[in-house]
């Protein structure tokens, strides 16, 4: 067999996929690879992608045909795609489409192309506690509220449903979004927005009506649901993760909507208000007065007025509570915002078959490429452990090895390196462990924002950065979701959720807000070499590479000598 010795792919037998980063074609494969396979390693030099069910039928869902996969790894790969793989490609997207759900004059049924598919689901019962009768052509007829648990249920047998049955419209609500903001800026919505809002609302056809919106953080996702709210005309419940998020979300809507003030409620711990547009936490919904089988206090706000729209904040957080109250809200539309699908539960398939498929995902490098975020210069800096550390490190518990490596105190003199090299520049030292950053904040003489810090004290000290009166703060996880800080232009990670890089995706959007005169970002992850701590950090990094970053690797002696 001839090899293609000019191709950056080879395709191998297991569904993985190398990728050669430096290749002349490296821009078109980062382009279409990421829409139907998930990157798992990223080494300097190749990558490895893995071709699973859900990514294919996360392609299928917007449109990408099987002749499209096989035509691009027939162009990119150096040898044919071994034939289990293209078999298996072809069999898995053949099954999106082959169940629907649709809606009927006998009411919701599940029907299929292959009437052999149904006679097995007859016959094994899978179906059986759900399901009231059959048509005539075979169709099984089901309970409305199992919408939810069926498609769960059949995804993770290995068949997709596409949901067909349409969607409640809601109580009717004027929304309208203003063509400048109250503070005076233009407010036209931007071309990848107004893409994002049309292929989930699909010209209100039942092919639209759920599904996830993954963009940057800074690239506008709560624009993105604002111009679906327009769309759709109708009474709003969004959720977030925390009531810092709630109030930026009010912000936002009395900054770039004509919606009164009054329409506009907040349901926290500090108040409960249904309105039109109502805004909620996860923490609240799934708050119970006591542990165990108690039901959860607040969760009537779901049934407390006819939402034509749910709004799912930072969707690849959601708690379990709320999957299992979402399953019974399939005839709501229902619409996720997040900067990355990826869960570290691996509960992707039940955001996939209870919010949505993805309808749009927007390469970050493309949106920098617009000049709508930020460029950032991402740099791991290493430090070496001192010697007695090192030693209490090598014979400490497994589960303490990661804080040991994570709170050196050889971090905290870097940080102050860094703090320093970037001095009057707005920074962010960001943690995990509240002592070290205790410790930090003493240092750098540095107001630290915590678990603990009251909703008061946070949006001050948060206000306070935003406007240039406080140049540095050190925040812990709270910081990670949901918070706007524009000024941001500097951000240094000490530790982290061990290897998530659903937090490297969030910490570094902190940063992609455009600066002035299209300055550069910088994002430094301070890792303790020849530990834990830099297994996790090569996790972590995996999704700076699936973005199309790179970064570089420095020692801290080289921070020291004035080197970056």
């Amino acid at each position: 067999m001839t090899l293609a010795v000019d191709r950056p792919l080879w395709v191998q037998s297991d569904r993985t996929i190398l990728f050669e980063v430096g290749h002349a074609l490296s821009s078109e494969v980062q382009d279409f690879l990421p829409r139907f396979a998930e990157l798992e390693k990223s080494p300097e030099r190749f990558h490895t992608y893995r071709v699973t069910p859900l990514s294919l039928w996360n392609a299928a869902a917007v449109g990408v045909t099987v002749d499209e996969i096989l035509d691009f790894l027939n162009r990119m790969s150096r040898e044919p795609a071994p034939g289990n793989v293209v078999a298996d490609i072809q069999d898995f997207l053949r099954r999106w489409g082959l169940l629907r759900l649709v809606r009927r004059p006998a009411g919701l049924a599940l029907e299929s192309r292959d009437a052999a598919l149904l006679a097995d689901f007859v016959r094994s019962e899978v179906l059986s506690q759900w399901t009231t009768g059959r048509e005539p052509d075979g169709a099984l007829l089901l309970r409305e509220l199992a919408r939810g648990e069926v498609k769960q249920t059949l995804l993770k047998l290995g068949y997709p449903v596409d949901d067909l049955a349409g969607y409640t419209p809601g109580a009717h609500y004027e929304f309208k979004l203003r063509a400048s903001t109250a503070r005076g800026r233009d407010l036209s919505v931007r071309p990848y927005q107004r893409v994002a809002a049309d292929l989930f609302y699909s010209g209100g056809s039942e092919r639209g009506g759920s599904g996830v919106i993954v963009l940057p953080c800074g690239a506008g996702k709560t624009m993105v649901a604002m111009a679906v709210m327009e769309r759709l005309q109708c009474e709003t419940l969004v959720l977030t993760t925390n009531t810092v998020a709630v109030r930026q979300w009010q912000d936002e809507l009395f900054d770039k909507t004509h919606v009164p003030r009054e329409d506009i409620g907040e349901y926290t711990g500090d108040k409960k208000q249904i309105r039109p547009i109502t805004i909620s936490t996860y923490q609240i919904l799934t708050h119970r007065k006591s542990k165990g089988a108690t039901p959860f206090t607040h969760f009537g706000i779901f049934a407390a007025k006819d939402w034509g729209l749910i709004v799912y904040d930072e969707v690849h957080l959601l708690p379990a509570p709320i999957f299992r109250m979402t399953a019974d809200l399939q005839a709501r539309r229902r619409i996720g915002l997040t900067a990355t699908l990826i869960r570290e539960d691996g509960r992707e398939g039940d955001v996939f078959s209870l919010i949505g498929p993805k309808r749009y995902d927007a390469p970050w490098k493309d949106i920098e490429a617009q000049g709508y975020i930020a460029p950032a210069d991402c740099v791991e800096v290493r430090v070496t452990l001192p010697e007695g550390e090192r030693f209490v490190y090598a014979t400490a518990e497994p589960d303490e090895r990661y804080r040991l490596a994570s709170c050196t105190g050889a971090k905290t003199r870097l940080v102050e390196e860094l703090v320093s090299k970037h001095r009057g520049e707005p920074t962010l030292v960001i943690g995990q462990y509240i002592d070290q950053l205790d410790e930090i904040g003493a240092r750098l003489d540095a107001p630290v924002i915590k678990g603990e810090t009251p909703v008061k004290e946070r949006q001050r000290l948060f206000d306070a950065f935003r406007h240039g009166e406080v140049k540095l703060l050190v925040v812990s996880k709270v910081a990670n979701f949901s918070i706007d800080l524009p000024s941001a232009e500097v951000a240094i990670q000490v530790s982290g959720s061990f290897g998530s890089r659903q937090e490297e995706a969030q910490r570094l959007g902190r940063l992609l807000r455009p600066k002035e005169e299209g300055k550069t970002a910088h994002f430094y992850t301070v890792v303790s070499r020849d530990t834990v701590d830099a297994e996790f950090a090569q996790n972590r990094q995996r999704f700076l590479a699936e973005q199309g970053y790179a970064y570089r690797i420095i020692d801290a002696e080289a921070v020291e000598r004035g080197g970056l």
